[in-house]
């Protein structure tokens, strides 16, 4: 049976001192503590994923002066786990856009937007990242990270 996947974009966003220093923002999601990841979101109808990774910046985070740096060329899909699988139907999973961001600036973070989806962040060592995250999406962040690595930008 071939899967339903939502088309989505995540977003590593570097800290304002990168290139000097490479530290990732996290969140910890508001609904499941101690799951942390990056903010990501859904790709509505008629948007491209640039204008989705904004969106959902602003959305998520309060804020989305970035820059973008670069994007992954591939997509990366994975699949909800059971407890998901059921609020986020008729999707099974995702299939993801990354891009890597630098933050231009701390001051705009505001977690406690509209539908607040996170309630803690930190920025941390890029390689520690993989220690912290959500145990389903870790194989997918580990090849994003590997491909940003291998092309040089962190």
């Amino acid at each position: 049976m071939e899967k339903n996947y939502r088309p989505n974009v995540a977003g590593i966003i570097l800290s304002p001192s990168y290139p000097f220093k490479c530290e990732v923002f996290i969140a910890q999601r508001s609904d499941i503590k101690g799951a942390w990841q990056f903010p990501q979101g859904g790709i509505d109808e008629g948007e491209t994923p640039q204008i989705a990774i904004l969106r959902e910046l602003k959305e998520e985070i309060g804020t989305n002066n970035v820059d973008i740096i670069t994007s992954c060329p591939d997509l990366y899909s994975y699949d909800f786990p059971e407890a998901v699988r059921e609020k986020m139907k008729p999707f099974d999973g995702q299939r993801q856009k990354y891009f890597l961001l630098r933050l231009k600036s701390l001051n705009g973070i505001n977690l406690h937007t509209k539908h607040p989806e996170f309630d803690l962040f930190k920025f941390v060592d890029i390689k520690d990242v993989l220690n912290l995250v959500n145990h389903f999406k870790k194989g997918i962040y580990s090849k994003v990270l590997k491909y940003f690595k291998e092309e040089g930008y962190i």
